[in-house]
């Protein structure tokens, strides 16, 4: 019987391996590395803070719709074509990012570049499940996750420190470096795939609904928040086209002969556990960091680069979990691994429930290596589990549902808490307004301190209700993803522990 790298096309496990975990990483970090860039941006391209975020959002849109699509166009292009073209395109578009010198150039490359990187990810998770026999996919899962976790938890140091020390377009240019890596690891040691699928004609119909739906969520989700949701005739057309999109997508699915998603992905229940549990894994993560960030840099006046490095460490924690969960899922029960990364998870975000703005760093440290761990610990398992009964013919189709879970689950999650945060804030304040008045005995006491009856000392006192009003409503908001990070634990009661298939999946030498 064929070796499982035979098969999959791998000359080199160890380089390849590699290889796919420099186009992860590189994909990866381009969801945030140009977060921290931003106002630099804004001015050197003469635009106003609404447009320069068309930056982010059209490479967030164009990667959201073309990741689905990853495995027809596998099947009809070949797995290493698909992968070459994707990171050579990928390198280039990041060339012309950096080289732009206007709003519409630099958008137009961003929105290339999404197209080109959608496939990255999925091909390399799908990669390493093939390259390895089922008993090391766990240590390959491992290696996967580092790139995909390490990847947005890294960007905002990354770029930070980029734009700071040399200029935005650097952030954009240091792709090119781990971009040419890629493609020359890709070239000499990935061989074509032997059972590649054969390629169905492509339903254009499923995939054009499945893309109106992701396109117009992406764009409701990131521009919800500026135009003040349903108030906004644009936000209330997309979330319109965004129902229609799914609507028709679903129906359509389940009704035709060769649909776009093979249903039998649906039918595989451990599948479906995996990308509910996945989605909860991207809120969770991003929406933390996404909350982080400005706790650091507004309310602790932390400046770009030290918040970043404070952050940091959370990624270690990532990084030793995925190392220790890797060796243990064969031994271990992984659906317990995954029920206590979640636990450890929620024990983070309960202690982040406990922050005021005079936390120490010591204290912020440790609690981001506890929720680092505890996100690696789900991770690896979990991917174990939704890939382990799949055929292998379905794996590239999965690996890119699985990824696109994660990444609307990041956007919904970023997006409902900075909602969450700016109404609870506002609501916080009021409240506390009500309590300062000249009769209580704590405006009293601080009266004299801050010169109440001076204009400057009004001015004094807003900002620290403010400042109070802001911290209260970022502890709803941990409080509200410890909740859910705890709730999502009995899900793994219905996950069945994937036997092994050595009828299926050709074993190694």
């Amino acid at each position: 019987m064929a070796s499982t790298a035979a098969s999959s096309g791998v000359i080199n496990r160890p380089i390849i391996t590699v290889t796919v975990m420099l186009a992860t990483l590189m994909q990866a970090l381009d969801t945030t590395i140009a977060n921290v860039a931003l106002p630099y941006m804004q001015g050197s391209l003469s635009a106003t803070s609404d447009e320069i975020n068309w930056v982010l959002t059209s490479y967030i849109v164009a990667a959201a719709i073309i990741t689905p699509a990853t495995g027809w166009l596998e099947a009809r292009f070949g797995r290493k074509p698909l992968f070459l073209v994707s990171v050579i395109g990928f390198i280039v578009t990041s060339m012309l990012c950096g080289a732009a010198v206007s709003l519409t150039q630099i958008v137009v490359f961003r929105l290339l570049q999404g197209v080109f990187g959608a496939p990255l990810v999925p091909l390399s998770q799908s990669v390493l499940l093939d390259a390895y026999p089922q008993e090391q996919q766990g240590q390959a899962m491992a290696v996967f996750g580092l790139g995909v976790m390490l990847g947005p938890i890294l960007g905002p140091t990354l770029g930070g420190w980029l734009t700071d020390s040399y200029s935005w377009r650097w952030v954009f240019y240091v792709n090119v470096p781990f971009g040419v890596l890629c493609a020359l690891g890709l070239l000499l040691f990935l061989g074509r795939r032997t059972d590649r699928p054969l390629a169905r004609r492509l339903d254009w119909f499923g995939f054009s609904t499945l893309g109106l739906g992701i396109g117009a969520l992406q764009l409701f989700l990131d521009r919800g928040e500026r135009l003040d949701w349903f108030a906004s005739t644009e936000i209330r057309t997309e979330a319109a086209l965004c129902v229609l999109g799914f609507y028709l997508f679903t129906v359509h699915t389940l009704s035709a002969r060769e649909p776009f998603i093979d249903p039998a992905l649906f039918r595989n229940r451990n599948f479906v556990i995996g990308i509910i549990l996945i989605f909860v894994v991207g809120l969770v993560l991003l929406a933390t960091l996404a909350l982080l960030t400005p706790y650091l840099e507004t309310l602790m006046n932390y400046p770009v680069l030290t918040a970043g490095l404070v952050l940091a460490p959370r990624g270690l924690g990532t990084m030793v979990a995925m190392v220790v969960a890797g060796q243990l899922t064969r031994y271990i029960d992984p659906r317990l691994m995954i029920a206590t990364g979640l636990g450890i998870t929620g024990l983070a975000l309960y202690q982040l429930t406990g922050f005021t703005p005079d936390v120490s760093q010591g204290t912020l440290v440790r609690t981001g290596l506890i929720q680092g761990f505890g996100i690696g610990c789900v991770f690896v398992p979990l991917s174990a589990v939704a890939f382990g009964t799949l055929a292998p013919a379905l794996r590239t189709q999965a690996t890119g549902l699985f990824n696109l879970m994660r990444n609307i689950g990041a956007s919904i999650g970023i997006s409902m808490m900075s909602y969450l945060l700016v109404r609870n804030s506002a609501t916080e304040q009021s409240a506390l307004v009500e309590h300062i008045t000249p009769y209580r005995q704590v405006v009293r006491d601080f009266a004299h301190q801050l010169s109440l009856a001076s204009l400057t000392g009004r001015a004094a006192l807003a900002q620290i209700v403010t400042q109070q009003a802001e911290a209260v409503a970022f502890i709803d908001n941990f409080k509200l993803m410890m909740i859910v990070s705890f709730l999502a634990i009995p899900l793994v009661i219905l996950v069945q522990r994937p036997r092994r298939l050595d009828n299926k999946v050709p074993a190694s030498d």
